[in-house]
């Protein structure tokens, strides 16, 4: 296990190396949510008027739902670094080195961990900026980290996957469009479930961006109820857990290909 760490934290060092030196990343993986949380907390303010929504500020319910989606997103790109290691050549040099596969996936893992803590900040900056208020305190902000760091493994354990499964950056940039957008639409990040089409909370049930998206407004409200919260970390955390152990096998298929 001693090993197992210290490999994985070379690895998540080698990886903020490489953002340290385009911290530009950062900013363009945010341009997208800042216009969700500006624009829309504005356009779309009166919503939160109608009958059931539950709040009274769109933007604040608004927030924690843009923090879902930018660690949703941003991670989806995940599997991008295994792709240029194997055009490289890095990859296969680690392959044939004492690192196990296990810490190749979890210093990716770790690495987007980090990156989604400090977008979620920027997040929750702009949205206290912007008007919005955390009833929640300190303690909701940080049960709305372990939320979005957990749904950002779950993507870039998918990601990772798939990077190792294709070795094709088109294959996940096709299915990074192909799942964004639907499943944060099929969830309440951006509408009250009590106001959802039946089929819509349906589906939600089983989405993973809702599960974190319900936990983390639970979370920030004045008076959370942790056992809601509790529940859908558990089924992303559980979901995480599968997906970082299928991305591991994933490396005996990308081997028996090369």
């Amino acid at each position: 296990m001693t090993t197992f760490a210290t490999h994985t934290g070379l690895l998540t060092l080698r990886s903020l190396r490489t953002l340290s030196r385009q911290p530009a990343y950062l900013l363009f993986t945010l341009v997208q949510p800042m216009v969700w949380l500006l624009l829309f907390g504005q356009l779309f303010s009166k919503v939160a008027e109608l009958p059931g929504f539950g709040v009274d500020s769109y933007l604040e319910y608004l927030t924690p739902g843009v923090i879902v989606m930018t660690a949703m997103m941003s991670a989806g790109w995940s599997g991008t670094t295994f792709v240029d290691d194997a055009e490289r050549g890095v990859l296969d040099r680690n392959l044939t080195s004492p690192l196990s596969r296990g810490s190749l996936v979890t210093g990716s893992l770790v690495h987007q961990g980090i990156v989604t803590v400090i977008q979620s900040l920027i997040v929750f900056g702009v949205g206290l900026l912007a008007g919005a208020r955390y009833a929640g305190g300190v303690t909701g902000v940080l049960a709305v980290l372990v939320c979005t760091v957990l749904l950002a493994v779950v993507f870039a354990a998918l990601s990772d996957a798939l990077a190792l499964l294709t070795r094709q950056r088109e294959a996940l940039i096709g299915v990074s469009q192909f799942l964004t957008l639907p499943l944060a639409f099929l969830s309440s990040v951006m509408m009250a479930p009590a106001l959802l089409p039946g089929w819509v909370a349906d589906v939600a049930r089983f989405n993973p961006v809702d599960w974190a998206a319900v936990a983390s407004r639970e979370a920030l409200t004045a008076d959370p109820d942790w056992g809601v919260v509790a529940w859908r970390a558990g089924l992303l955390l559980a979901l995480a857990a599968l997906l970082g152990w299928l991305a591991t096998r994933a490396f005996r298929s990308y081997q028996r290909s090369i």
